[in-house]
């Protein structure tokens, strides 16, 4: 029987709802053989995780970089995977503090605009409930929802709320610049969920073969919000294109209803990026 892999999924470290620890745990009882974590613009789940795995249990190390493509006004942001890559590289690590520092100080403004209208969330409580882990609007979401204010996170990222009435833009690293950063750094860069328009806007095949040409190593297909028609897309291009297919859950926990391991990715696309990447898969 083929390996159960699943190469893209949150802890606390960010915005899911998991420790490390327990997000391991979770993806050995789902029966998996691989998981990765991919929490955003941080490293900081790796070493409590690794440390946690349980026996048979692979754990790739990456995390998803918030990024932007500048080629329509406005921006359209993007997500990149990266696997991986070396947690000391200086230049990758500063930028990812760069965009930490800027989703924080984001996070602290879209408090002050709830609390200007009335609203009773406190920022120590948001920080608080992110545990030290990359603030992000769903640890806004969740205080909304312990103030009786909103039902579910679905509801707090609507547009009486976080998805537009109380949105503001946070700072994200330049696409291109996030391919080169993460290649120098040793690692292999997937493009996430490329063709969700569920999400919003997704940027032209035609950046996706500048961001290949780049270095661009994938396209992730399989994803809860991709609809056939776009995983069928975004597997087609990659053909095109020669990147590999990579498919996966992006768990968060009790924010999304997706299970660890409800979308995999095949071991030639896998053995693919362990072979590219300059840190070696831990294994329990």
């Amino acid at each position: 029987m083929s390996p159960r892999i699943d190469p893209h999924a949150h802890s606390t470290a960010s915005d899911g709802t998991l420790t490390p620890v327990e997000l391991v745990r979770a993806a050995a009882q789902a029966g998996l053989d691989v998981v990765a974590i991919t929490d955003h613009d941080t490293t900081a789940g790796w070493d409590p995780a690794v440390r946690a795995l349980p026996p048979g249990l692979r754990l790739v190390r990456g995390a998803e970089l918030s990024c932007r493509w500048y080629g329509e006004e406005p921006a359209v942001p993007l997500h990149l995977l990266a696997y991986l890559f070396d947690p000391a590289d200086p230049d990758l690590t500063a930028e990812l503090a760069r965009v930490r520092l800027a989703r924080e100080q984001r996070g602290e403004r879209i408090v002050r605009l709830l609390q200007a209208d009335g609203i009773d969330v406190s920022w120590p409580e948001v920080l608080a409930g992110a545990a030290g882990g990359t603030v992000g609007r769903p640890h806004i979401a969740r205080a909304l929802i312990r103030a009786g204010l909103v039902a579910t996170t679905t509801e707090a990222f609507g547009p009486d709320w976080l998805g537009e009435r109380y949105r503001l833009p946070k700072e994200d690293i330049e696409v291109f610049q996030a391919v080169r950063l993460v290649r120098a750094a040793g690692g292999v860069p997937v493009f996430a969920h490329p063709r969700a328009t569920r999400r919003g806007r997704i940027v032209p095949d035609e950046l996706i073969a500048d961001l290949a040409a780049a270095g661009l190593a994938g396209l992730e297909a399989d994803h809860e919000d991709h609809s056939p028609a776009e995983r069928a897309h975004v597997r087609a291009l990659a053909a095109d294109l020669g990147l590999l297919v990579t498919g996966s859950s992006d768990f968060h926990g009790a924010h999304k209803t997706v299970r660890l391991g409800a979308f995999t990715t095949g071991v030639e696309a896998y053995e693919r990026i362990v072979a590219a990447g300059v840190t070696e898969v831990a294994s329990g």
